[in-house]
């Protein structure tokens, strides 16, 4: 049977957002790989903040499941093309690499080429929503609208509140099993749980380093 190495991604601030949360990722890759008759032998979990055509400096997880999958010559299996990256030049780069990808959404007919371009498809169409969005934010200035909420901002700043305890909701969904793991391991101890993240390059939902106080934080919220 063939082999293959998974790779499941979340950003910082968008952690469980349209189904991409590291659980549902999960369970994509299996039903692919087991419908592709492909043997997971082994799953790298990332949480990053990194974007743009030179993240992978900023994402050693992915690093090493491009090394791992090198050497051993297997693919390496993503539930969905944006969780390698958004990036039509950094899904370029990753092919120099020479290691063949698997997207699970696109099916295992998908070689490079076809890559690339619903990458690329998809860079147009973030750019479209983006100009569409700008446009109309121009014409309600135009016609005088105030935009933004200047009147009560007792209730934004509730509104802000509300979104950042769901945004660290979110956030612990997704790393709470990665620390779990390195408790079944043997690592209990706050100091070394934290370490233990930020040696995985993995960063706490402000974007910053671990230290016993933000991992306690995160059990609390388990």
């Amino acid at each position: 049977m063939r082999a293959a190495i998974a790779y499941l991604r979340v950003s910082t601030g968008k952690q469980g957002r349209n189904g991409l949360g590291i659980e549902a990722q999960r369970e994509a890759v299996q039903r692919f790989a087991a419908a592709e008759g492909l043997v997971l032998v082994c799953e790298h979990v990332e949480v990053e903040t990194g974007k743009g055509a030179d993240a992978l400096d900023r994402r050693p997880v992915l690093r090493e499941a491009l090394s791992q999958a090198k050497k051993a010559k297997v693919s390496v299996l993503v539930a969905k093309l944006d969780r390698l990256s958004r990036d039509v030049h950094f899904i370029s780069g990753l092919m120099t690499h020479r290691v063949p990808f698997i997207v699970a959404e696109l099916g295992a007919d998908a070689d490079p080429f076809m890559l690339h371009i619903y990458a690329a498809l998809a860079e147009k169409e973030r750019a479209l929503i983006a100009e569409r969005t700008r446009a109309a934010l121009a014409r309600k200035k135009a016609q005088g609208a105030l935009l933004g909420n200047r009147t009560n901002l007792a209730e934004a700043s509730a509104k802000g509140t509300a979104a950042n305890r769901k945004a660290a909701d979110a956030f612990a969904i997704n790393v709470l099993p990665i620390v779990r793991q390195l408790r079944a391991t043997g690592v209990t101890d706050l100091r070394n749980l934290a370490k233990a993240l930020n040696e995985r390059g993995i960063r706490t939902v402000r974007g910053g380093a671990w230290h016993h106080s933000t991992v306690r934080n995160l059990l609390a919220r388990g």
